[in-house]
């Protein structure tokens, strides 16, 4: 099986490799168009800044590739908020997979720190568990990692929700192509769990 990652200028790639390898994976890594179209499963990572990240997928016409691609994708973090389409992040024009718009946590209460750093609980919905469903054989509330100061609302692509200052998608799915908000490369077994299932599509 072929795992590839996407190549671009956004952080934690190489977190996501080791997760891999632990599966026993070795992924390409890579921004070529024939090797990202081969792949039978692609994987959309990063930490960065969002009009960065766009401006560098642009100018190597990566945007347009990934809309293309047919295999499962599996946008991680600031991934999953590039494949929607817009962030407020730079008022930056996104992939636009999932026509829904990231929004910046706004803090209520002292307490509530941005980013929101730190393990959370996710609400698996109902439409997970429809074909492809990448939370298999977990509980219902399972902890994963966050590391983020933007969010994608509830919407019609939810697949699973977490409560941070408001409820927001932590997961979404749509064809595909799956996101999640949270770290599974950094969200010890429940994670590689995700990641197994992602995997096995």
């Amino acid at each position: 099986m072929k795992i590839a990652i996407v190549k671009y200028n956004a952080g934690n790639i190489y977190s996501v490799v080791n997760a891999l390898n632990r599966l026993g994976v070795n992924p390409v890594i890579t921004d070529k168009a024939e090797e990202l179209m081969s792949a039978d499963k692609v994987l959309f990572p990063g930490q960065g800044e969002a009009g960065t990240t766009m401006r560098y997928l642009r100018e190597h016409q990566l945007d347009a590739l990934i809309k293309e691609l047919k295999q499962p994708v599996l946008g991680i973090c600031v991934g999953q908020q590039l494949l929607c389409s817009h962030s407020e992040e730079g008022d930056t024009d996104c992939i636009g997979i999932f026509p829904v718009d990231v929004k910046r946590f706004q803090p209520q209460r002292h307490e509530e720190k941005v980013p929101a750093m730190g393990w959370n609980d996710l609400t698996i919905t109902p439409s997970a568990s429809l074909d492809g469903n990448i939370f298999q054989g977990l509980d219902e509330h399972p902890y994963v990692y966050f590391v983020h100061s933007y969010y994608v609302p509830v919407c019609e692509w939810t697949i699973a929700t977490a409560d941070y200052i408001h409820p927001y998608s932590a997961a979404l799915r749509k064809g595909n192509f799956w996101a999640t908000q949270f770290h599974p490369e950094k969200s010890g077994n429940v994670g590689e769990t995700i990641l197994k299932n992602f995997l096995e599509l």
